[in-house]
């Protein structure tokens, strides 16, 4: 049985992949976002939120359309999923001020959201003290049954955590040579979410960075294009130097 397998990770028919955490049924959607639906809710992790205009104030010309292009995306699953609360697991906006920076049209798409489901937004090391003035409330962390949903990992295997902050990505070797791509990384016991944001980018789940923190070898559900794909840890390869 490969771990694949052994782990019960199983593809849905709408792209997503279904996947146990600590005994509780989830799914990982091809944007990256994770449904917990026995406690109605969508998680997503790492949005950093007006990174584009960040960088835009430090001279560097990006467009400022991620936060925008995050927004819609977000709003497109959770117009799917229609959860009673959205969990963002910490880093949802890139700096502290990211928040004032928002267009007005960004801040009514949060709005808007708010409307429809309780917004947690649970505190990261970019985003320290979320601001007072956004729909929903703040916490450093979320239990929800068996799970706990923090944005930083703890340093050793923690059963039922769900974390973000490392924004994990994979090079998976195919016959056609090796693709990379965003991923969510799990022993079965806690996971490690995908940045969800239009501008993040990805540490290989290969880094020492990610050693110690499982139990068992992970396997990796990467994120493709209409569809999310599983593979085992041999498939995977450090990227080039």
């Amino acid at each position: 049985m490969s771990p694949v397998e052994a782990l019960g990770l199983r593809p849905a028919a709408d792209g997503a992949l279904e996947l146990v955490l600590a005994g509780e049924a989830a799914r990982l959607l091809p944007s990256g976002a994770l449904v917990l639906s026995a406690w109605s809710a969508l998680v997503v992790a790492d949005l950093h939120l007006e990174k584009g205009s960040a960088f835009a104030g430090r001279g560097q010309l990006l467009p400022p359309l991620d936060t925008r292009e995050t927004l819609r995306r977000l709003a497109v699953d959770a117009a799917a999923v229609a959860p009673e609360r959205i969990l963002f697991l910490g880093d949802a906006f890139h700096d502290r001020e990211a928040s004032r920076r928002m267009s007005e049209a960004d801040r009514q798409a949060l709005e808007d959201l708010g409307r429809t489901a309780d917004l947690v937004w649970i505190t990261g090391n970019h985003d320290p003290e979320p601001d007072g003035d956004l729909p929903g409330g703040a916490a450093d962390e979320v239990r929800l049954g068996a799970l706990v949903l923090r944005h930083e990992p703890l340093p050793a295997p923690a059963t039922g955590e769900i974390a973000g902050h490392l924004h994990p990505c994979a090079r998976i070797a195919t016959p056609r040579g090796a693709v990379r791509r965003r991923c969510l990384v799990t022993d079965g016991e806690r996971a490690i979410l995908p940045a969800y944001g239009a501008f993040t980018g990805g540490l290989n789940v290969l880094d020492p960075a990610f050693s110690g923190l499982f139990r068992k070898s992970p396997v990796v559900a990467a994120l493709g294009a209409q569809r999310v794909h599983a593979a085992g840890i041999r498939s995977l390869r450090p990227d080039r130097g």
